[in-house]
């Protein structure tokens, strides 16, 4: 966007999800203000025209374009080694930032020197609150969030803290990856996102291990963006479940052990279990309506029983 140096270098990784991919770049330049921003579109080998809408649409941005789909975390950290500016904000395709989001979680990482990582405040496209930030998982907690119980008990944003109860800036456990600014240093510290992770839990991953090197993760309401949600993953419904899931195992034992790991996959068994009859069922109810969620459940057991 300028010749001089960078204030921050953005990076979207992006798979089939043009038009979002669109409206994503075009609220980047709508809202940079004075903000020096260095744009890089990781595409993830799309078919769909996003890597020429870019170049058409959007000519200050630069892309590079992988041979393949190589995932989130992976695109992140490639696009991340093309730039050197002192901060770092990785970007979903299928988020807009909305005047001053930006300059808010600049500021927050200039106030607070050991803050390494700054989230907004997320909404939906209606404008309602989607989430903020969460504590990092316990068995206790995935089962609650397993079973359905904890949004019984506490409602529809758990784990996540709800709009009501926001205080304003402070250090947090982790925050949602689909808009995450970094500071470079300690980005490089960590060594970016574990490319072991395809998709999900990268971002708390990140989290969790800066903050085990003294480094804070911050939250910042006064930043809004706006976040479809599984803007790609919708194109792979059925595969989806098994890769969060799959991710979440992987977070288990590389932070909590291979014992608490174990547990959440066997508890992830047991209630697929039950929920694929019940489902299955409803399909049969409903005339058909349930089976994308059907096939999601049967398949994340099975790849749950291989692995």
């Amino acid at each position: 966007m300028t010749d001089a140096a960078p204030d921050i270098d953005v990076v979207i990784p992006s798979w089939n999800a043009r038009e979002l991919l669109d409206a994503c770049l075009a609220s980047l330049e709508r809202t940079r203000g004075e903000l020096r921003l260095r744009v890089i579109v990781v595409d993830n080998a799309s078919t769909d025209g996003s890597v020429e809408m870019v170049r058409q649409r959007h000519p200050w941005v630069e892309t590079h374009v992988n041979g393949e789909n190589e995932g989130f975390a992976r695109a992140c950290n490639r696009g991340a080694a093309l730039g050197g500016a002192p901060l770092l904000l990785l970007l979903n395709s299928d988020a807009e930032l909305r005047p001053g989001a930006l300059q808010a979680l600049q500021r927050l990482l200039a106030a607070r020197s050991r803050a390494g990582v700054a989230g907004p405040r997320l909404v939906n496209p209606d404008g309602s609150f989607q989430s903020s930030h969460a504590p990092f998982p316990t068995l206790w907690q995935d089962f609650l969030v397993l079973t359905g119980i904890g949004r019984l008990l506490y409602g529809e944003h758990y784990p996540s803290h709800s709009a009501e109860e926001e205080r304003g800036q402070q250090a947090v456990d982790w925050v949602g990856g689909a808009c995450l600014l970094v500071r470079r240093s300690a980005w490089e510290e960590a060594g970016g996102l574990d490319v072991g992770y395809f998709m999900y839990a990268e971002e708390m991953d990140l989290c969790r291990r800066l903050g085990e090197m003294g480094w804070q993760v911050c939250y910042e309401p006064g930043a809004t963006v706006m976040h479809v949600g599984g803007g790609s993953a919708r194109r792979i419904a059925e595969q989806s479940e098994a890769r969060l899931y799959g991710s979440r195992i992987r977070f288990y034992r590389r932070h909590l052990g291979e014992a608490r790991a174990a547990l959440l996959r066997a508890m992830i068994l047991a209630t697929t279990a039950v929920k694929i009859p019940v489902h299955a069922l409803l399909r049969r109810v409903s005339g058909g309506r349930r089976g994308r969620r059907v096939v999601s459940l049967r398949r994340l057991r099975a790849e749950l029983r291989r692995s």
